[in-house]
C-alpha cells in the first residue's frame, strides 16, 4: 500500500452543547477512561486541491485544517481505541486488542489524520489540534478467518448476544448462518471518525479500501467477502403520538447504506451511556436523543457500487 494516500480537505465542525460518549472496557482490558471535551462554535477548514467545501458550514470562527488518509502505524493505537470504545459503548470487547489487530494488518485501512504543514501561516491552526490525534479510521476484519483470535471472539459474542436479544427470529438466525458458514466470509466494515467531520471524505477512503481489498485478494491472502457487517451509530428523538421517530445519523452517508441492506436489526445503547452524555449527538429540541446501533448486512460484492450510490447521494444527485 502506498504510504502517501489521497489527502482530502474538510470542514471540522464541533458539536454544539455535546460530549462524546465514553465506553468503559471490562477490567481485563487495561484501558484507562478517557473523556474528550467538545469545543462550542469551531470548525476547521480548508480546500481540497479538486474541490473546496466552503458552503458546508458557516461559523463565528474557522479552522483551517487540512486531513489526510494513510495507514495506520502503532503509535495510533490509543486513539483507535478510543474511536472503537465510543463504537462499542461499555462492551465485553477489548478495543485496544482490537486496535492493534488493524495495525498489524495495515496494507488494509486507512486513519485519518492532520496533514501538517510547516508553513508559518499553519502555526495557529495546528496548535489547536494534537499532532497524532486519529480522527477516524476505515478498514475491515476477516470474522471468519479470524475467529479464533480472542477480541474477534469477543466482536462475534457481541454481535449475536444483541441480535438474540433485539432481532426478528429471521434476522437472528440469518446472523448465525453467516457467521458460522466458514466457506462464505464476513467481513466486519469498520467506519468512524469524529462527528461532524463531513461525509465527503468516505469516498475516498472506501475507495482506497476498497482498492486496497482487490490488491490483498490478488495476493491470495483472506480478505475475499461475501458479506460486510457494518454497526452504524444513530440517535433517535422519540416521537409523540401525532408524529414518527426523528432518526439523526452520525455518519450522514450510513443512512443511505441502511436502505441498501439485505437485513439489519437495531439496539439502544442508552443504558451503556455515562449519565449526562449525549453519545456524541446534538440535543434534541425537546430532551436529549438518545444513542442507538444498528447492524447492517452488505453485498460485499456490491461495495463498489455503494461507493457510488454515497458519492451521488453526498452530491444530492
Amino acid at each position: 500500500m502506498s504510504a502517501n494516500k489521497k489527502t482530502e480537505a474538510m470542514t471540522y465542525e464541533e458539536a454544539d452543547s455535546s460530549s462524546d460518549e465514553e465506553a468503559q472496557n471490562n477490567e481485563s482490558n487495561g484501558k484507562r477512561e478517557h473523556e474528550e471535551e467538545e469545543d462550542d462554535d469551531e470548525d476547521m477548514k480548508s480546500e481540497d486541491s479538486e474541490e473546496s467545501y466552503t458552503d458546508i458550514y458557516k461559523g463565528t470562527e474557522e479552522l483551517q485544517v487540512e486531513f489526510e488518509g494513510r495507514a495506520p502505524i502503532d503509535p495510533d493505537a490509543e486513539g483507535i481505541s478510543q474511536l472503537l470504545q465510543r463504537l462499542f459503548p461499555r462492551a465485553q470487547i477489548n478495543c485496544n486488542q482490537l486496535a492493534q489487530l488493524l495495525i498489524a494488518q495495515n496494507f488494509v485501512g486507512s486513519v485519518i489524520c492532520q496533514c501538517l504543514d510547516d508553513g508559518p501561516e499553519s502555526e495557529t491552526d495546528d496548535n489547536m489540534v494534537e499532532d497524532d490525534t486519529i480522527f477516524g479510521i476505515t478498514s475491515v476484519l476477516n470474522l471468519t478467518a479470524k475467529k479464533e483470535q480472542t477480541v474477534i471472539e469477543q466482536l462475534r459474542k457481541y454481535l449475536l448476544e444483541r441480535a438474540e436479544k433485539h432481532a426478528t427470529k429471521q434476522v437472528h438466525k440469518q446472523l448465525c448462518e453467516l457467521l458460522d458458514n466458514e466457506q462464505s466470509h464476513v467481513g466486519f466494515l469498520i467506519n468512524e471518525r469524529f462527528i461532524n467531520i463531513p461525509a465527503q471524505i468516505s469516498v475516498p477512503l472506501l475507495q482506497n479500501l476498497q482498492q486496497e481489498i482487490e490488491t490483498a485478494k490478488a495476493k491470495k491472502m483472506k480478505f475475499n467477502f461475501d458479506t460486510l457487517l457494518l454497526l452504524v451509530k444513530f440517535h433517535r428523538n422519540a416521537a409523540k403520538k401525532s408524529t414518527s421517530d426523528e432518526d439523526q445519523y452520525t455518519n450522514a452517508e450510513e443512512e443511505l447504506l441502511v436502505e441498501r441492506s439485505k437485513f439489519s436489526f437495531e439496539f439502544t445503547v442508552d443504558a451503556e451511556c455515562d449519565a449526562g452524555l449525549a453519545d456524541e449527538s446534538p440535543r434534541a429540541k425537546k430532551g436529549v436523543l438518545k444513542p442507538y446501533r444498528k447492524l447492517l448486512a452488505l453485498d460485499a460484492k456490491q461495495l463498489p457500487q455503494l461507493i457510488n450510490d454515497i458519492q451521488a447521494f453526498i452530491n444530492g444527485e
